[in-house]
């Protein structure tokens, strides 16, 4: 069997060992300075964390779902949450790692997660929500075929599980992909 091009991207599902990386990948890629090396980074309206390792042990071992690991050269560069939820599947905690972004790399692991979605749980469509004022990152989305729905949910203000809001008009909108 041949091996991988070198600085192929090979895929996989998290395992329990995976989670204090991860945890340090999806911290690096949305909070604090380390987050301002990409595009992604969320430390202008929100501090405190993005995640924990109780929060990602729970997605990797939901039974419903994956927590989606992208490695190049054997180290992790990127990771998403997939959660299967009847005629479609949720998308979330999707990081790259800062100094990666900006290359194409966001736009394979998704192209990977929608087949994913599609072949293991024939959903029709990915959802996922981001922050609203996360204009950049969502004309990202909307580039790969997501459709704003402009159905918002309250983001959960005083839990600080979600951060550490710096702003007052935060809130979730809904994006819909038809797969």
């Amino acid at each position: 069997m041949p091996s991988a091009a070198p600085h192929a991207l090979t895929y996989r599902s998290a395992v329990e060992a995976d989670i204090p990386e991860l945890v340090t990948l999806v911290e690096s890629a949305y909070r604090g300075d380390a987050s301002r090396g990409g595009w992604t980074t969320e430390a202008d309206f929100l501090d405190g964390q993005r995640t924990d390792a109780e929060d990602v042990a729970r997605i990797v071992a939901h039974p419903e779902g994956m927590l989606l690991v992208a490695e190049r050269d054997g180290g992790i560069v990127s990771c998403c949450h997939l959660e299967h939820r009847g005629d479609h599947v949720y998308f979330g905690m999707f990081a790259v790692r800062p100094g990666q972004q900006g290359g194409g790399l966001g736009k394979e692991v998704m192209q990977e997660a929608e087949r994913r979605a599609r072949e293991q749980w024939a959903a029709k469509e990915m959802r996922m929500t981001v922050i609203n004022v996360r204009e950049e990152l969502i004309a990202f989305y909307v580039r790969r075929g997501y459709e704003r729905t402009g159905e918002m949910s309250p983001f959960p203000y005083g839990d600080e599980r979600f951060g550490v809001p710096l702003r007052d008009d935060l809130a979730f909108e809904l994006l819909v992909k038809t797969l």
